[in-house]
């Protein structure tokens, strides 16, 4: 029996903001949390439970707030701790919970902890950071790689010591294996907790705690890279087995799950990217001492083939079926979905619906990304306009993260209604058209995710059900969610030509009014259009 207070979560709808790109309230060109909660009302009017914020604690911005100098405070750009205040004040008045985004492997080399650990080798802070002596020939203690490219070690003249960083050289990693370091992390998230926040994303939750003998990772096995980063970064060519997941991490986990407990109805949603994903997101999210949730990367890639999709949930059902994942198609690191998922065919607009439509059929939580409910492309970026440090790293086989970070299009002015000023990335022309204010009436990307996503919020089957995935099709993706001995049998036409798909399931099946899709039963076989859905009742219809 769930505990609707407690348990808001299973099966919520959350929706990602990038406070940079979202609203910019005074005309710096940047968003801001005034920004935010200026717009509140339309995440709920899409019938969202919660809005998760990307960091916009104090940073020197070398990677856009997620290298931290101060994380008990906002950083001017984004406005105040007041402005903070304010913002879950109203979400909370339009029933919208508050998660904000925690990095905690790594802090900003500004961060007062380093400054002081960095000092000397026998400073209070000496060990709150990983610091490892150089090989007797002065090379870095391991091969472990930063995911930006280059040795994740970085020499510091003052200790005469190498200091691990995972991604840039200026986001040192804290020593989870120091019960302070744990501590004070511990103190952060309760100073937030404290504040009325619901919980926390946590970025590279898997990172936390390292190897201990600084062991060298593997490399991958022929024909094998690793998952979450492009193929051709050589991060990808090792087996991360000694960098990242160890069996320490969820100890901490424990710990921040029992301060967790502490505050009713707060959740986490973890970040993990890993070799052997499933199976790190089962062991961090079954039963009750870990995460809520997680979330992984198998459909944040380009391939959408419905061979590939259904490969993708027969992993999970085999290897995580008993953890508790949130299922996204995009966010703040990746391509626009509509883009990315381009070889399905078809319009933008379409394309747009269907994956709407497949991530809300989904066992589990679901994350949207802000502007897909537009159907927004990815933006072409040009090199003198990047600031993503990935980006000007990788260019130009890789272009970094700047294509869908782009800022919101509320209006189809000039400046897209973002702000008055100069915004940080140029406004996407192309997005223009496709603006909130244009899409607030008619037959649109809009009106469709608000239909959906209330439709959905009815049906117990999709919300909280199993799934059992149907026989495969080079077209067609099918699966049942089940609840409560209703079933509910979905299927999409994962490609841009007519499609038939034969259901083996005994007694007759009868369509559900899902909003949006013209899919049509014939005795037992489902005839699909082009980059369509059909949802079907197994034997009686929800109600009956």
């Amino acid at each position: 029996m769930l505990n609707r207070q407690n348990d808001w979560w299973r099966g919520a709808v959350i929706y990602q903001v990038y406070p940079r790109s979202f609203q910019d309230s005074n005309g710096d060109g940047v968003g801001d949390l005034p920004g935010i909660t200026a717009r509140l009302d339309h995440i709920a009017s899409l019938g969202a439970e919660a809005v998760w914020i990307s960091p916009f604690f104090k940073s020197p911005m070398a990677d856009f707030g997620y290298d931290v100098s101060d994380y008990r405070d906002v950083d001017p750009m984004f406005g105040t701790l007041a402005d903070f205040d304010a913002l879950v004040a109203r979400a909370h008045e339009l029933n919208l919970k508050v998660l904000i985004d925690l990095v905690l492997s790594h802090s900003s080399d500004q961060h007062p902890w380093f400054a002081e650990s960095r000092q000397s080798r026998d400073n209070p802070r000496a060990d709150w950071y990983v610091w490892a002596d150089p090989r007797p020939d002065g090379t870095p203690p391991n091969n472990w790689l930063s995911i930006f490219g280059g040795p994740a070690w970085q020499w510091d003249t003052r200790r005469e010591q190498y200091y691990l960083h995972n991604f840039l050289v200026s986001q040192p990693d804290l020593n989870f294996h120091n019960p302070a370091v744990q501590d004070a992390l511990l103190d952060v998230a309760r100073f937030w907790l404290d504040r009325g926040v619901d919980g926390f994303r946590l970025d590279t939750v898997n990172f936390y705690v390292h190897d201990r003998l600084l062991r060298d990772n593997p490399p991958q096995p022929a024909g094998g890279h690793a998952a979450g980063v492009p193929a051709n970064n050589p991060y990808a060519r090792q087996r991360h087995l000694y960098d990242k997941t160890q069996p320490e991490n969820l100890a901490f986990l424990s710990r921040l799950r029992a301060l967790m407990d502490s505050y009713p109805g707060s959740v986490s949603i973890g970040e993990i990217g890993d070799d052997l994903q499933y199976p790190t997101l089962a062991a961090y999210t079954r039963g009750n001492e870990h995460l809520h949730m997680a979330y992984v990367f198998p459909l944040l890639t380009e391939n959408c083939d419905p061979g590939y999709v259904r490969a993708v949930l027969a992993d999970y059902l085999e290897e995580a079926s008993d953890g508790y994942a949130c299922w996204s198609l995009g966010n703040h690191d990746v391509p626009r979905v509509v883009s990315r998922w381009s070889s399905l065919g078809g319009s933008p607009s379409a394309r747009a619906r269907l994956v709407l439509s497949f991530l809300m059929s989904l066992p589990g939580a679901v994350c949207l990304y802000q502007g897909e409910e537009l159907g927004l492309p990815e933006s072409e970026v040009p090199f003198e306009l990047l600031q993503d440090p990935y980006g000007k790293t990788m260019w130009p086989d890789y272009k970094g993260r700047d294509g869908c970070r782009t800022p919101m299009a509320w209006t189809s002015a000039p400046d897209g209604g973002f702000g008055a000023g100069a915004p940080w990335l140029p406004i996407d022309p192309a997005h223009l058209d496709l603006a909130v204010e244009r899409q607030e009436e008619g037959d649109t990307v809009l009106a469709f995710y608000r239909d959906f996503i209330a439709w959905r919020q009815q049906q117990d089957a999709l919300r909280l059900g199993t799934l059992r995935l149907l026989a495969p099709h080079e077209q067609v993706l099918a699966f049942v969610r089940e609840h409560e001995g209703r079933a509910l049998l979905c299927a999409f036409n994962l490609s841009d030509r007519p499609a038939n798909y034969t259901v083996a399931e005994a007694g007759r099946l009868e369509v559900a009014a899902a909003p949006g899709f013209a899919g049509r039963v014939v005795d037992n076989r489902i005839e699909l259009p082009p980059l369509q859905a059909c949802f079907a009742w197994i034997g009686r219809p929800q109600g009956e």
